[in-house]
């Protein structure tokens, strides 16, 4: 070797930082490869990795696939007629699934899409994550690697970020649109209510970075010291997702006492708090404070409550999107799990809702923030008819309104006017949907993959692209081992989606308890 010689470098040769330092050269590329899409480039690609590292509520290798393929709609980019896409998951999709997406592109041969897709699994369910999946395997990386015909004029496309997605954009050599992972703070219980306070944004009385019961003690007591009538307040761990990580604090009567005699009830009400997900325990959730931090916070209360959410994107330029609004369908013991979505949100209060996430964007974008994320909110109205609202959580990453509104505008070009609080197609129609992640049923498990889609054509449950309304289901891998399957039912009117959803809804559980009927022997 010549002094002029240099080694390899190697991931595994760098520490954090120079893990980092290289990360961000890497991304000082994205303003260019962003600059290049949709410009028909012969080399253009993305490589998606729908790998759920932060507060995933998959509870087997199904759940796992159904969660990464919950993402499929990103297939319908390949209507842009150049576009090369690598699409990576724990295991194989079933052909038929690819098939049923491709047939929904717009002016596109599925044929030709089909051809400029890859297809890289790992052939692993296990509960780890994709990314840590595919970085452990150095093989998959090259075969990622040779998917794609110019580094200078591809992206990575994650779930979420983490250090392990940094790892993979760097393995790759490819930038990454999404918010740095250093900036993950941000997105926690703890970090958004510092920053909804920083900003000046509403949001319920309460107490942040809570690591042990003691402090979750206290935090009650300062805020019944500051408003002794709360009634009920809602305990988070840091980084729950869709409600998995809240619990209910019923504190009745807690307010008038004092002394010793407030702080032992305080205690009892901790103790007997609701947790969301069933299987865990109020002291499994206040164990979980040393390791993964906490709020508690005010349950806010009303006449009529409701769960709006707000998405923005960052593009790399900087320049801020205001893309959705939405009205959550939320459930569980407390209703506090996230089951689905109507868009757009009533524009009622809209604005309302968007004025204030922009700020928030806004100060997200000079602190470094990319790509796309989502603020919730709780909306109340008076008597009066007026409402009011509260930011409650940031969420850095997709969500469960990201795919429904992502197929949404695929499949018809639309845009959401924020003024007007409505999404128009190109051609002046509006559009509305309802979408669930959570069509279930134990009958569902008698259904195949196979007898869904005869379900489908036999109903007339498509998305018909003519008059652009239909029902296109997602998760659909999980139909059979959990009973349970997606579906994002899309209509002209706010009726006319619901009336779809629920007939789409109906006749698939119809189907499912005649695939469950018994047969008689035979003679």
């Amino acid at each position: 070797m010549t002094l002029t010689d240099t080694a390899p470098v190697m991931l595994s040769s760098l520490s954090d930082a120079e893990r980092d330092e290289r990360f961000d050269r890497l991304q000082a590329r994205m303003p260019g490869v962003w600059a290049s899409m949709q410009q028909n480039l012969e080399d253009e690609s993305v490589v998606v990795v729908p790998s759920l590292t932060v507060g995933s509520r998959a509870t087997s290798a199904a759940m796992v696939q159904a969660y990464e393929e919950r993402f499929l709609f990103l297939l319908l980019l390949l209507r842009q007629p150049m576009l090369r896409m690598t699409y990576v998951t724990s295991q194989p999709i079933d052909p038929r699934i690819i098939e049923y997406y491709l047939a929904l592109l717009p002016g596109v041969i599925p044929s030709h899409a089909l051809a400029r897709l890859t297809l890289v699994s790992v052939g692993d369910g296990t509960h780890r994550t994709l990314s840590e999946k595919v970085l452990e395997r150095p093989r998959v990386l090259a075969r990622i690697a040779r998917s794609i015909p110019d580094r200078e004029r591809c992206h990575l496309i994650p779930y979420n970020t983490t250090e392990r997605e940094r790892d993979l954009a760097l393995v790759l050599g490819i930038p990454m649109f999404g918010a740095d992972h250093r900036l993950a703070a941000l997105g926690t219980k703890t970090g958004c209510r510092r920053l909804f306070r920083d900003v000046g944004v509403p949001h319920p009385l309460g107490v942040e970075d809570l690591r042990s019961r003691d402090d979750a003690v206290r935090a009650i007591e300062a805020v019944l010291d500051d408003k002794p009538t709360v009634r009920q307040m809602i305990f988070k761990l840091d980084e729950g997702v869709s409600g998995s990580g809240n619990a209910l604090v019923d504190l009745t009567g807690a307010g008038e006492l004092a002394g010793d005699a407030r702080r032992a009830a305080i205690v009892r009400a901790l103790e007997a708090m609701q947790p969301e997900v069933e299987t865990l325990s109020p002291a499994d959730m206040l164990d979980a404070l040393a390791s993964r931090h906490g709020i508690i916070e005010e349950r806010i209360v009303g006449e009529e409550i409701l769960s709006p959410s707000v998405q923005l994107r960052v593009l790399p330029d900087r320049t801020i999107e205001l893309l959705s609004t939405h009205d959550q369908l939320l459930g569980g013991p407390s209703g506090q799990s996230y089951l689905g979505c109507v868009f757009p949100a009533d524009p009622a209060y809209s604005r309302l809702i968007s004025e204030p996430a922009l700020a928030v964007a806004r100060r997200l974008a000079d602190m470094g923030v990319r790509g796309r994320f989502a603020l919730d909110f709780v909306v109340v109205r008076d008597a009066a008819g007026e409402w009011s609202s509260w930011a409650i959580e940031l969420n850095l990453r997709k969500g469960g309104t990201t795919h429904p509104f992502l197929t949404l505008q695929f499949l018809t070009d639309g845009r959401y006017d924020g003024d007007e609080g409505a999404f128009i197609t190109p051609e002046g129609v509006p559009k509305h949907l309802v979408a669930t992640d959570h069509l279930e049923g134990d009958d569902l498990r008698a259904l195949s993959v196979g007898d869904l889609f005869d379900a489908v054509a036999r109903h007339d449950l498509h998305f018909d692209r003519s008059r652009q309304e239909g029902i296109v289901f997602h998760m659909i891998s999980s139909i059979t081992e959990q009973g349970r399957i997606g579906m994002t039912a899309v209509g002209d009117t706010p009726e006319r989606a619901m009336a779809l959803y629920e007939r789409g809804g109906r006749i698939v559980l119809e189907e499912a308890a005649r695939a469950r009927t018994e047969h008689a022997l035979p003679e």
